[in-house]
């Protein structure tokens, strides 16, 4: 395990603050490891920007800079060796609104939507909200590895079949896709002619030591053509509050479809939105680095932890600070309460279309994942 990190190590006390992730249990012993947030401060440089617009006491309507758009290409460039034109950037205040415009915009009522299951939870009711309707594929193991069932897939595609809503990398099963297997999935939607909306937020947040993330739409000309690609500095930098997410697509006329499904309903992010994202990709990255090492350390304690607690089967994550794990053998009915009256508070599988497994956010500080991982571990030796 890596040695201890101050910055990571010392977080902000959230009781009181109104913290969704925290709020849930305020007045009780139960410790939050369930909704994506990580309790980590945000990048020192990230912090004195925020206190110089806070000092220059305006906050009326934003717009990017030049300066943001730029970042923004140069890094498609130089981590996902994928090169971007500015007009192909849509501003958008988040990735679930995001996501439900893409559906919009894909395809009209009556239409499936297809994604990999388990999945995030909006996915599973975004197709509902514009008259869609889901179908879930099951993603399959090789190995320990979830990864997509393209036998599966392809039993469930059918003519009425328009949209895939691609979670990459996953969450919550911490799958990075390989270049192989996201040019087989490319082909497949070709031959299909499915278009896809690929929620690429987690791109920046690989666990694995040298791993690269590769777009979808970077894998050829003709499968960007028919790709949304979302992306955000919020869960990489820890912004999420700030709302400022973009859209990719190359593609003039399925760009144009889209802005118009935000016509009138989505809203653009916040000036501090735009000038926090621009901070965090001008200095975030040696804060990124540390990140990574010290979530990393989290992992491998978690997995080598709850591979030792009967009944529970984690499984390796390659990216995100979300790990899952398979609960079935505690042969309790719902893990998540059981281990929530055990004082850990986790998010239920069931939620994400898996009843019986559980999510667990590392996204914490070494000593509290560490006493949430003894409760555990004592709550099921207590049985």
């Amino acid at each position: 395990m890596s040695p201890a990190d101050p910055f990571f190590d010392e977080v902000p006390d959230h009781r009181g603050r109104n913290s969704l992730k925290w709020g849930k249990y305020e007045g009780r012993d139960i410790l939050p490891l369930w909704v994506a947030d990580m309790d980590y401060r945000a990048a020192p440089e990230v912090i004195e920007i925020a206190k110089e617009l806070a000092r220059f006491g305006h906050f009326g309507y934003g717009k990017p800079s030049p300066a943001l758009t730029e970042l923004i290409l140069e890094r498609m460039d130089r981590l996902h060796d994928w090169r971007i034109q500015p007009n192909w950037l849509v501003w958008l205040p988040g990735m679930v609104c995001g996501f439900n415009i893409a559906i919009r915009a894909m395809g009209k009522e009556g239409d499936e939507v297809l994604s990999n299951i388990p999945v995030y939870p909006p996915f599973l009711t975004a197709p509902g909200n514009f008259g869609q309707n889901l179908i879930g594929i099951p993603m399959t193991l090789e190995g320990d590895r979830h990864t997509i069932d393209f036998g599966a897939l392809a039993s469930a595609t059918s003519p009425q079949s328009k949209t895939f809503l691609f979670c990459h990398p996953h969450n919550p099963v911490g799958t990075q896709f390989t270049r192989t297997e996201l040019e087989r999935f490319a082909e497949f939607c070709l031959r299909h002619d499915l278009s896809v909306c690929s929620d690429e937020i987690h791109c920046d947040l690989l666990l694995d030591e040298g791993a690269t993330h590769v777009p979808l739409a970077a894998i050829s000309p003709e499968i960007a053509d028919k790709t949304i690609t979302l992306m955000a500095p919020s869960k990489t930098f820890n912004l999420p509050g700030f709302g400022c997410s973009f859209a990719i697509i190359s593609n003039p006329e399925l760009r144009r479809r889209y802005k118009k499904a935000c016509a009138g309903i989505v809203p653009d992010p916040p000036a501090m939105g735009f000038a926090l994202a621009e901070a965090a990709y001008r200095h975030g990255e040696p804060w990124r680095q540390r990140l990574l090492h010290y979530l990393r350390a989290n992992r491998d304690l978690a997995l080598s932890r709850l591979a030792g607690i009967p009944g529970l089967s984690p499984f390796p994550v390659s990216a995100t600070y979300l790990l899952w794990i398979d609960a079935r053998g505690l042969a309790v009915e719902n893990p998540q309460q059981f281990f929530e009256e055990a004082g850990v508070g986790l998010s239920d599988g069931a939620d994400f279309g898996s009843p019986g497994f559980l999510r667990l956010n590392l996204g914490c500080t070494r000593a509290l994942l560490e006493q949430a991982l003894d409760r555990m571990e004592q709550a099921v030796g207590a049985r």
